[in-house]
């Protein structure tokens, strides 16, 4: 029966179960049996989708009690907001749901919710779920203003390439708080988007040439057949030092992957890709993986040999 009562994320609220003949104990029975879990007071998840839930999805099912708990005078917001139109996870505070009082209220964390307080004007907020949330470009800066700087500017980059929001929209919000504390350390942030970037990796790779020194590489590199048609695209290119840029991830082959395709297929079919770029500009290739980013300097010490060896 508890399944029944249960939503589409798997979760359940202490108040519905008690309405529908499911008291304390017989929640406290479930829990012991392993077939509910409690994730904050009043709300629990059917412990099947717990267990294979991502610590995003996981975060997602924390929103979805909290939202339910609440009334109107709240917003979904930050990271929260982040995750439920689509953002990226990475390097995200993901243990606790973010709220932010539409009255004023707020600064506060209790009960795995982080409550925040901010005047939402006209076009900040919106409808989704039947609750309020805040609009994408808000969400994307109110997000960014409690992130280190990478992260940050992974979600900025990422609500500007998928359309949510525009650079203009963040100068637009920047310039209506600019007595908040954080304005300076956000106005960083902003200056180093670049919607062109279509995934976390790709910023990362980005903002790792702008720390190490390195030449700035150009974004979304077109490379065409000698009859004009386009041949593909590279994630940067170094124009002047003729070399072009990949990072791979597995988020990147999972994008990439038609209908029918194994991961297999998609990998050949990416070899191939970059071999004809390769072909068609006389340029060398490097390529980058997660591991590299981790290790900046050392990473950037490959890429300048690789400068150096077509240098020569």
């Amino acid at each position: 029966m508890i399944e029944f009562l249960a939503d589409h994320y798997g979760v359940l609220l202490r108040r519905d179960a008690v309405a529908n003949g499911v008291d304390d104990n017989a929640l406290a029975r479930l829990r012991r049996a392993g077939h509910i879990v409690r994730i904050r007071q009043g709300v629990y998840v059917l412990a099947d989708q717990w267990r294979q839930a991502s610590d995003a999805d996981r975060h997602l099912m924390l929103v979805q009690g909290v939202m339910a708990l609440y009334d109107d005078r709240v917003a979904a917001s930050h990271v929260s907001a982040c995750l439920k139109q689509g953002g990226p996870s990475w390097g995200l505070p993901l243990a606790r749901a973010h709220i932010t009082n539409l009255f004023g209220l707020g600064d506060r964390r209790q009960a795995r919710v982080v409550h925040h307080r901010g005047q939402c004007r006209v076009g900040d907020v919106t409808r989704l779920d039947d609750h309020w949330i805040t609009a994408p470009p808000r969400t994307a800066l109110d997000t960014a203003s409690i992130l280190d700087r990478d992260p940050a500017v992974c979600v900025l980059d990422d609500f500007v390439h998928r359309g949510l929001a525009t650079p203009d929209d963040y100068q637009r919000i920047l310039d209506q708080r600019t007595d908040s504390p954080d304005h300076l350390d956000l106005q960083t942030k902003v200056d180093l988007c670049d919607g062109r970037s279509e995934s976390v990796g790709e910023t990362r790779s980005r903002l790792l040439f702008r720390d190490q020194r390195l030449p700035t590489p150009v974004p979304q590199w077109e490379i065409f057949h000698p009859d004009g048609r386009l041949a593909g695209r590279s994630d940067f290119a170094l124009p002047a030092h003729e070399l072009l840029v990949e990072f791979d991830g597995a988020s990147k082959y999972g994008r990439l992957r038609r209908p029918g395709e194994s991961i297999e297929d998609v990998v050949m079919r990416e070899k191939a890709r970059e071999n004809l770029l390769r072909e068609l500009t006389g340029w060398m290739m490097i390529r980058l993986v997660w591991a590299d980013l981790d290790d900046p300097a050392r990473t950037a010490d490959r890429i300048r040999r690789c400068l150096r060896q077509v240098a020569a």
